[in-house]
């Protein structure tokens, strides 16, 4: 079928063409994105504010709806008068989410809700048709929707869902074909089938970011229990939609496809909390969430006089501005699974640096072609397959390097669905004096049943005055459960820290450091404030330290040791998501200093060289901003620039504190402290040595 379009009834009546934008998108051809969600509005509750940034970049952006989001097919809140009575409308409620969405993406891209797509069918696999929109007035922006059924429900078992297509219980599940489309039938896809559509997305777009729900959510403190469900279908209960978790599932096998065949450009991973949010602290500001409420009203056609020419409906008024859902967690946050590590660089012995990454599954390094230069060599394989999220990298007392990270094993040829975590040792060079590694060895998991082992958290490691090296990990009760080695090899077995509290639940993002004294610290938060574990001694085991009474936090928690004694800490406030710092002087916490705001969520990088206090934290737009001050922060510098994940900090062979970032691209980017104020930092430098004033004119 040939493309056709829709366009609004203002639109038409103007006479004109209507698809001018109200701002022209930028034009970036070195990043790619696809997002995978399982229903039109996750990604404007879990992705935003990333899904606009990523769209105004100019890049490619791309989103794939695997199911049609029905529900019961009534276009209403469920509480509206008569919602009994109202008839079932399964196709035209799609139709109305799939309207919705558009004019959401279609605001964010133009300004202009209104501004119209063309439609299309497309065949990623041979016998199968899928929709296709593109925005006209921005056509790097593209929506693909394969509109399989929803399971409809949060948890109760269903065979007949993308749970139950993934667990076996069912060998096909049945598309729903939305009123007004030009897809004209349905299709039954089984599981091998949905996982080669994704992959033929991913090779047509050749993504270097792809965006997935969470596949690693936390279970409810209560299971529920449902009566008669059949073995195949029995499981741990999250609080997230069994949609949300299956469709990043799916995600993961298609990628695991993808990155087996040949393609142009590695792709990074990133996966978003969703209905957990709801348990946690707020972790975006009120502008930005008032932003993404913006786009939610949109969707939810809470301007009921808006007409956007299609009699199925213009969005969802399951959402629309009458539903408290818009205004609790599920819009407040933007949250990764993954919480970001700033021990991602490392210095090496002749003085040059060493950074790593996580791009096609497997672990990357780069290092810097001379010693302060700021110039990068391409990525190199170091190992790993299916590694998630972030490397962590410990420096140990002879100069040689250990990597840590976490790895999903997917179910295949009779292996249990599970996460564990793995190592791997410095084994020598390799050309060019890079850092070369041994075999990637798994460390297992704190939780023996591979269902609890899918809630085990992201590594943090830490090399003791002794040469221990200590790992440790967020466990599925919410407490922190470690191994330790000499010299990174030899490991106990996995053993918890003690108890913070009764019935406390940690958040992933804890830190740990080791002090001048040679104790070690760990920090982790719960939603009420931030728990302290040390050591007494360089050789004395971890136990809770005395309640820090600190406010709560957003989560995820950067150390330091500072250079007379004691530790430094920086975390976010909740609902302001401003930059806070505390001290432990003596055998207390202080709060010493709040940045000015910069807006932003996520890991704040901390870094103290000397009285230098250097910090890097993403700001509102999404662009890494740098801090530098004697003692205490100083005033965040004007310049930023794009990036994914937590900025990596480390000295250089002169003493010079160096923040890197990875880019969108897969690429390096760098910056080093030089005084303090707002030209505390050096320009920063693209891999190949640009200046960042130099990219932008």
């Amino acid at each position: 079928m040939g493309a056709w379009q829709w366009l609004a009834p203002e639109v038409k009546k103007t006479g004109t063409d209507g698809g001018a934008p109200v701002r022209a998108a930028k034009t970036s051809t070195s990043a790619s994105f696809v997002h995978v969600i399982a229903h039109p509005d996750d990604s404007l509750y879990f992705m935003n504010p990333e899904l606009e940034q990523s769209i105004l970049s100019g890049a490619p952006a791309v989103t794939v709806c695997l199911t049609g989001g029905e529900s019961d097919g009534r276009n209403a809140l469920s509480k509206a008068r008569g919602y009994d009575r109202m008839p079932m409308k399964r196709p035209e409620f799609v139709r109305a989410r799939v309207n919705g969405f558009r004019e959401a993406t279609a605001q964010m891209a133009t300004g202009n809700s209104l501004s119209p797509w063309d439609v299309e069918t497309l065949r990623l696999l041979p016998g199968f048709e899928v929709e296709l929109q593109t925005l006209r007035a921005a056509p790097h922006v593209q929506m693909i929707f394969v509109e399989l059924i929803e399971a409809r429900s949060l948890r109760s078992p269903h065979k007949d869902s993308l749970r139950g297509l993934w667990l076996g219980a069912t060998p096909r599940l049945t598309t729903l074909t939305p009123t007004g489309g030009p897809v004209t039938r349905t299709y039954q896809y089984g599981r091998r089938q949905l996982i080669d559509t994704l992959a033929a997305v991913f090779e047509r777009y050749q993504p270097t970011v792809v965006r997935t729900l969470d596949p690693n959510p936390a279970h409810l403190a209560r299971q529920p229990e449902y009566r008669n469900t059949p073995p195949v279908l029995d499981g741990i209960y999250s609080h997230d939609h069994q949609d949300h978790t299956t469709s990043a599932f799916f995600a993961q096998a298609a990628l695991a496809e993808y990155w087996g065949r040949k393609h142009s450009r590695p792709t990074a991973v990133e996966s978003y909390v969703g209905y957990e949010v709801d348990v946690l602290r707020s972790n975006l500001d009120k502008a930005t969430t008032d932003r993404k409420v913006t786009f939610l009203d949109i969707y939810g056609w809470a301007d009921h006089g808006k007409n956007c020419g299609d009699p199925a409906g213009c969005g969802d008024r399951k959402v629309g501005n009458l539903s408290a859902t818009k205004y609790h967690g599920w819009s407040s946050n933007c949250r990764h699974r993954a919480p970001g590590t700033m021990r991602w660089v490392q210095p090496l012995p002749d003085g040059r640096l060493a950074a790593f990454g996580i791009l096609d599954g497997a672990a990357q390094c780069w290092t810097e072609r001379k010693a302060g230069s700021g110039i990068w060599s391409a990525p190199v394989a170091v190992g790993g397959s299916m590694l998630e999220g972030q490397i962590e990298a410990v420096r140990h007392q002879d100069g040689s390097l250990q990597l840590f990270s976490i790895r999903t094993v997917l179910p295949v040829n009779d292996k249990p669905h599970r996460r564990e975590v793995v190592t791997a040792l410095q084994s020598g060079k390799g050309p060019g004096g890079a850092p070369a590694f041994g075999p990637w060895q798994s460390l297992d998991s704190p939780e023996d049943d591979p269902r609890r082992s899918m809630e085990v958290g992201y590594p943090v490691a830490v090399v003791a005055k002794d040469g221990t090296v200590f790992v440790l990990v967020r466990n599925y009760d919410g407490g922190i459960s470690f191994r330790s080695g000499t010299g990174g090899n030899g490991w106990t077995g996995w053993t918890p820290l003690p108890a913070a509290g009764p019935r406390t639940r940690l958040e992933d993002g804890l830190d740990a450091v080791v002090d001048g004294d040679g104790r070690i610290h760990v920090v982790a938060a719960d939603t009420k404030t931030v728990h302290h574990w040390m050591s007494q001694g360089p050789d004395g085991p971890l136990q809770p330290a005395a309640p820090t009474r600190l406010p709560a936090t957003t989560g995820p928690l950067s150390l330091a040791p500072l250079s007379g004694g004691g530790i430094r800490m920086a975390m976010r406030q909740p609902d302001t998501s401003r930059i806070v710092v505390a001290d432990r002087l003596t055998d207390s916490w202080k709060v010493s200093a709040e940045c000015a705001s910069v807006s932003g969520y996520g890991r704040v990088a901390l870094a103290q060289a000397g009285t230098a206090t250097v910090l890097a934290a993403r700001d509102g737009k999404g662009l890494v901003r740098l801090s530098a001050g004697s003692g205490r922060p100083g005033p965040w510098a004007d310049e930023g620039i794009p990036h994914r994940g937590t900025a990596g900090m480390t000295q250089d062979a002169k003493g010079r504190t160096v923040a890197v970032v990875l880019g969108m691209d897969g690429r390096l980017s760098s910056a080093r402290h030089t005084g303090s104020g707002k030209s505390a930092f050096t320009d920063w430098l693209s891999h190949d040595g640009t200046t960042q004033a130099d990219l932008e004119s």
